[in-house]
């Protein structure tokens, strides 16, 4: 298994390690993603601190990276960028920029379930580890220093409390053995700003319903409610215009499970308007994700159209 130990800013870990949210943003001012992946397999990302701590501090379980305006990537993870206000943020952000852009774009490394260890926790530099590597450096978990730095890990993560899981699970223990026991294997859990980040990228930043492309205008739905039992999943996703997100909160709208748009007449006898809307009545989404694995679940589709649309 690989993972990557990611270089750190101290005051970033520091005021994340006191929130202890339920995921973070590892932000970068450049728009290229650190490495490279060719799957969508959840990817340890270790926390490498900078002088004059020099250690593992921590991690998290990288599942997307993305590239957004400085202002919507504050909408989406807010202090889970690792501060505390937009303007300290800009204030991060823009003297490492080229072009000091007011709102230019941000990297963002999306990390679920970050773990913090005690100071008396941290781990020691890895031996190869040099002083030229500027973002970090991606380990085996099997062999050499990444075999050394991932057993060091599972020792101080055993007793991290995550969610089990039966499919798309992660072995926090590289090797079984007598000393760690069994592997544990576990699905981390997928928080608001990572189920936006997911949601977005799956429909290609458009529209399910109308294929409109402003990102601004766009937002992440739930299917079933997260208040409910829906819970933050892309298949209970749809990235919708905001207009058509509340219509579709309000059951005036609804997506059949053969991916056909309903309007709901309510919107014209009640208001008296609605041409823009219904023009698209039992039209095939505009949008669907590619990979099938992002697609809405027809089950979560039917449940809202026979619970939630006011036919």
């Amino acid at each position: 298994m690989e993972f990557w130990v990611g270089v750190t800013d101290n005051k970033w870990y520091q005021f994340l390690s006191q929130l202890r949210p339920d995921e973070v943003n590892f932000w970068q001012p450049s728009g290229t993603p650190p490495f490279k992946r060719e799957h969508n397999d959840v990817l340890p990302f270790l926390f490498k601190l900078r002088r004059p701590f020099n250690h593992i501090a921590g991690g998290g379980f990288f599942v997307k990276y993305s590239s957004y305006p400085l202002s919507m990537v504050w909408d989406i993870f807010g202090q889970k960028n690792g501060c505390a206000s937009l303007d300290e943020f800009r204030a991060l952000i823009q003297p490492l920029t080229n072009n000091r852009r007011s709102d230019g774009p941000v990297g963002c490394n999306v990390l679920t379930n970050p773990f913090f260890f005690d100071k008396g926790a941290w781990i020691a530099d890895p031996p190869d580890w040099s002083s030229n590597i500027v973002r970090g450096k991606m380990y085996d978990s099997t062999i050499g220093a990444g075999q050394a730095i991932w057993r060091s890990v599972q020792e101080r993560m055993m007793s991290q409390p995550f969610e089990t899981a039966t499919n798309d699970m992660l072995p926090l223990v590289a090797e079984p053995g007598e000393k760690y026991g069994m592997p544990v294997e576990v699905r981390p859990r997928l928080g608001q700003s990572s189920f936006r980040v997911l949601v977005t990228e799956a429909y290609h930043r458009r529209c399910a319903i109308t294929g409109e492309s402003t990102l601004m205008a766009l937002e992440a739905a739930h299917i079933v409610p997260y208040s409910g039992e829906g819970g933050h999943d892309v298949r209970n996703g749809l990235l919708l215009r905001a207009d058509f997100h509340r219509l579709f909160d309000a059951g005036l709208v609804s997506v059949t499970p053969e991916l056909r748009v309903r309007v709901s007449q309510r919107i014209k006898e009640e208001w008296f308007n609605g041409k823009v809307y219904y023009r698209l009545d039992n039209e095939p989404l505009s949008v669907v994700p590619i990979h099938p694995s992002m697609r809405p679940d027809p089950n979560l589709l039917d449940w809202h159209y026979r619970n939630r649309f006011q036919a």
